[in-house]
């Protein structure tokens, strides 16, 4: 029987990437609804209001937004609201932080698959040692999108640890002390609504994988969910292995209004 082919996924644009926390919200925060999506890259190229010395920069950080933040128009217009309306950073922060590893299979499995566990041994700390052994383990088994030498190795572990750094999972300058991100109810609300208009189940929205990036058990969702309800962010009802959430709206544009208006 022939071995199955892994298919290559992890790119190495985390050098390039990083958490681009402020210069994210600069973009939302003046973006022009007015406009179309071309109009408003070109405005922001144009006019560097990123304040940045080099135009490759600006390229980079364009590139970056749009892989993570322009594949839904509907999301884009939520998180521009966000932003606009100056949403608390504890919250939106989880939600770019969310959003950016589900756009990079890479980051996103150097979390569940390297960070999480570790921390779950009882591992306090995480050493750009044990992040580049994982991404030379990922290229020799090829899942890496072409062979990468050492050095490039070496700048996607550290690409990948200040990206988590600046997301505030890794804390420290040389010592890296792992930190479950809190989730706020009100982020927490919002990401469920995502990812319930996918899994359009509440027992799967319990179950979902993707919760592991916050480091949150199933137990862990449920309290979340019922927190939310308290909060009347959400419905929440669960009867034996019935599971009933429901939302004020299923639009996230009007959801991002709703919870712009609350506070953690």
């Amino acid at each position: 029987m022939p071995t199955a082919t892994i298919t290559a996924k992890y790119s190495s644009k985390i050098i390039k990437a990083g958490a681009l926390l402020a210069d994210t919200k600069t973009l939302l925060a003046y973006w022009d609804k007015t406009l179309s999506v071309a109009q408003n890259l070109d405005l922001f190229q144009r006019e560097n209001l990123f304040g940045k010395a080099s135009r490759s920069r600006i390229e980079d950080i364009l590139a970056i937004f749009k892989q993570r933040y322009l594949r839904d128009p509907e999301l884009l217009q939520a998180l521009v609201v966000f932003a606009q309306a100056g949403f608390p950073a504890g919250s939106f922060d989880r939600i770019l932080y969310f959003l950016a590893l589900q756009s990079d299979p890479l980051l996103h499995d150097a979390v569940t698959d390297l960070v999480k566990p570790v921390y779950d041994r009882g591992q306090p700390e995480l050493s750009i040692g044990e992040m580049t052994t994982w991404v030379r383990q990922q290229c020799n088994e090829g899942r890496t999108e072409r062979a990468w030498g050492d050095e490039t190795i070496t700048r996607v572990a550290q690409g990948i640890m200040a990206t988590l750094r600046d997301f505030g999972v890794l804390q420290g300058i040389v010592h890296k002390r792992i930190v479950p991100p809190h989730l706020p109810a009100t982020a927490f609300s919002f990401l469920a609504l995502l990812r319930y208009r996918e899994l359009r189940s509440g027992d799967r929205l319990i179950h979902d994988p993707e919760w592991q990036v916050f480091f949150l058990s199933e137990l862990a969702v449920e309290r979340s969910l019922i927190e939310a309800h308290q909060e009347h962010l959400l419905e929440h009802y669960a009867a034996g292995r019935v599971v009933r959430i429901t939302f004020p709206t299923e639009s996230l544009e009007d959801y991002a209004h709703t919870l712009a208006q609350r506070t953690d």
